[in-house]
This record gives structure tokens, sequence and C-alpha cells, in this order.
């Protein structure tokens, strides 16, 4: 995707977003980055890389897979937070733990959180690159990411934009490090995946259809590169493919109630655009079968869903 960076303003005003899409955060149907696959529980002796198959695996940690497999199979926050905790105190070189860390500490509107755990990812980035040269340009790029968020969360766009700019640049600048070792590498094309959609869905001059491609055909989980196609295709007004996405989505983790979040979303606006109380009564049942987990999910983002719910339900009474 060609990146204009004369467009900053569009482009850092939805760095905050990016990040929650990037690593599971809050988009309201979250992301998003942390998923096992039902691989890692047939071969334990690949557990902890919820990316790759058997010859590709990398010893990322038990610890820091179940909170990934928490927050994108189950959407447990909660479960989540307590992985995470001992994860950071026993697989303290993994910068995947960090980087949700950081992404939780948003959530939880924790500016402190934010920073720390933002500027931990970018250290075990660069640490990592010494043996993995690889994931370590990945969590060098997240950690530039994370904290670029962080400064737009502090400063805002218009007076954080300079800083942000810069570290947007070095963002693309160590995935594109990454991608010429290993172009295909799952990892690398789930986080590039959902960061370029963010952008093409964002600003005119962009084209999703590379986004989506790169998450249909080099990312993993399935389940997680799914979702991302339904935000896309939602996002985009597509709601047939949306639908179609979310769909798979759910057949893979159908424990997660953000997904059923996100398929009520997408119902609710194509039951509007069609006239259909059908389509949004599918919706409002949708809202509710989320709703029925809400205890495992941040009370922001239940706020959210109640809202949308009660919306689709006034729409009927119009």
């Amino acid at each position: 995707m060609t990146r204009n960076f004369s467009s900053s303003h569009l482009i850092l005003s939805r760095l905050t977003r990016l990040a929650q899409a990037s690593f599971g955060a809050a988009m309201g149907y979250a992301p998003p980055l942390a998923i096992a696959l039902t691989l890692v529980a047939i071969n334990p002796s690949w557990a902890g890389d919820p990316f790759r198959s058997q010859g590709q695996a990398r010893q990322i940690g038990d610890k820091t897979e179940a909170a990934f497999k928490a927050v994108f199979q189950q959407g447990d926050y909660p479960a989540a937070e307590r992985y995470l905790s001992q994860a950071i105190s026993s697989e303290s070189d993994e910068p995947l733990a960090y980087a949700m860390k950081a992404s939780l500490s948003y959530i939880n509107k924790d500016l402190g959180g934010l920073d720390n755990y933002s500027r931990r990812t970018l250290e075990a980035g660069q640490k990592l690159v010494k043996t993995d040269e690889l994931r370590g340009n990945i969590y060098t790029a997240v950690g530039h990411f994370l904290e670029g968020a962080a400064i737009i969360t502090r400063e805002g766009t218009l007076r954080g934009a300079s800083q942000a700019l810069s570290r947007l640049r070095l963002v693309y600048e160590y995935l594109d490090k990454a991608e010429a070792i290993s172009p295909r590498d799952p990892e690398l094309n789930l986080l590039r995946g959902y960061m370029d959609l963010m952008l093409s869905v964002s600003l005119p001059f962009a084209n999703p259809d590379e986004a989506i491609n790169r998450l249909r055909t080099n990312a993993a989980p399935e389940y997680l590169t799914n979702r991302g196609i339904a935000v896309a295709y939602r996002d985009l007004k597509q709601y047939p493919q949306a639908l179609d996405y979310a769909n798979r989505a759910i057949k893979a983790a159908t424990d997660n109630p953000e997904l059923y979040y996100l398929k009520a979303q997408i119902l609710k606006e194509q039951g509007r655009r069609e006239k259909s109380q059908q389509l949004i009564r599918e919706a409002i049942a949708n809202f509710d079968k989320a709703l029925t987990k809400r205890s495992q999910l941040p009370k922001s983002l239940v706020q959210q869903i109640e809202s949308e719910r009660n919306g689709a339900v006034n729409s009927l009474n119009q």
C-alpha cells in the first residue's frame, strides 16, 4: 500500500485506533493479536506460538500464549490480565506480552501503564533482534507504534503530530526489515494487515484490497484474519461480505462475545440499508448474545454494546 505522509493529520488521528486494532485493545470488535491455534493443543511441544505451524514455530511462551487465547479466542479480559501478570514475571523477554499489556492499559485509561509497557515492548523487541531478527524487527516496530499511540493519547493529535509521525515512519521501517526476512510470515502479515486495513478504510486515496489479500493469504490464525476482513468490509459498507467473514470467525471461535458484537453491528447496518426489520432483530439477538458474557469484557465495551443495542431497538419502533 502506498503511504502518503503528507496526509499526516488523517493518519495520526487514527494512531490510537490502530493500536487498538493491532492488539485487540477495544475496537468494539477487537481487535486488535493473540490467539492460540487448535494445533497448539494437539502438539504441546509447540505451545506458545499461536501464529506458525510446527516447522516455523517460535517458543513465545505458554503464559503469553494463554493470555493471547483468553483475549482473542474467548474474549476474556480478566483472564488475560492474570496470564499477562504471570508472563511478565516468567517470560520477561517476550515482547508480545508487553504489547498486550500496553493495549490493556489503554483500555483501562492507564496512561502510565501505556507508557511503561510501550517502552518495554520496544526494549524487548530491540533485544530480540540479536536472537530472532524477524520477530525482533516486528516488535521493534510494534514498540514504536505503541509509543506513537501513547504520544497521541497524552498530547492530542495536533500537539503530538510531529513526534507521532516520526514514530509511524519507524514502524514501517522496521516492518519492511521484517518483511525482507520473511515476507509470508503469519505474525508479520497479521499485524501489518490490520494496520494497513485501518489506514486504507480511513484515507480517501488508499485501496484496502492489498491489505485484505494480505490477511486472507499469508496471515494467521484464521479466525483473527477473518475477523479483520469482516471489519474491513463492514467499514467499506459491503455488508454481505462482512457477514460472511464474521460467520467464519465465529465458527472458529464460538466462545468470543466480541465476534457476536461484530456480527450484530453488521446486521444492524445492513438492516438499516435494506429497511429490514428482520435483520435488525437478528442484530439485537447477537447484541444480546455478546452481553451474556459482559462480566469478561471491559466496562467501556459493555456500555458501547448496550448503547448500540438500544439504538437497534429504537429503530424498530420508528
